[in-house]
C-alpha cells in the first residue's frame, strides 16, 4: 500500500468520505425509509439503521484520517456487504419509500453497482490496486 494515494486515490476517498458522511447523517437524521427497507429477520432495525449510521460516519473519518484508513476502507467494504440485504429486501419486494413504489430504473442499478461500493473504498485507500496493479508481470 502506497503512503501516499496518488491524485485519482484522494478524489475518489474525497468523494467517498463526503457521500458516507451524508448517508450517515441520512440514517441518523431521517431513519424511516432505511427501517422499512430492512429485512424482517434483522433484530431491532431502529437500532441496527442508527449503528449504521454512526458506522458510515466512522468509516467517512476514517478514510480522511491516514492511520485509519486501511481500517476504514476494509470496514466501509464489508458494511456495503452487510448492508446489501436490505437493498434486494427493498428490490424484490417492491417497498415504496415515502409511499413511492421505485422501479427496477432504479433498483437495477442500484443492485449492479454493490460491487463496485465494495470495491471502492479498498481502491481508494490503496488496499488493492486492482485492476490497475503497479507490479504487472
Amino acid at each position: 500500500m502506497n503512503a501516499q494515494p496518488g491524485r485519482g486515490r484522494r478524489i475518489a476517498l474525497f468523494v467517498l468520505a463526503a457521500a458516507y458522511a451524508l448517508a450517515g447523517v441520512a440514517h441518523l437524521t431521517r431513519p424511516s425509509g432505511f427501517v422499512a427497507i430492512t429485512p424482517g429477520w434483522v433484530p431491532a432495525p431502529s437500532v441496527v439503521v442508527a449503528l449504521s449510521g454512526v458506522a458510515e460516519l466512522a468509516g467517512a473519518a476514517g478514510l480522511l484520517i491516514r492511520p485509519l484508513r486501511r481500517a476504514a476502507a476494509i470496514g466501509l467494504a464489508l458494511y456495503a456487504l452487510c448492508v446489501s440485504p436490505a437493498n434486494f429486501n427493498h428490490a424484490l419486494n417492491d417497498i415504496p419509500l415515502g409511499g413511492t413504489h421505485l422501479s427496477w430504473w432504479y433498483h437495477g442499478p442500484r443492485l449492479a453497482l454493490q460491487p463496485l461500493l465494495i470495491w471502492w473504498p479498498l481502491w481508494a485507500s490503496g488496499v488493492i490496486d486492482w485492476p490497475w496493479r503497479k507490479d504487472r508481470v
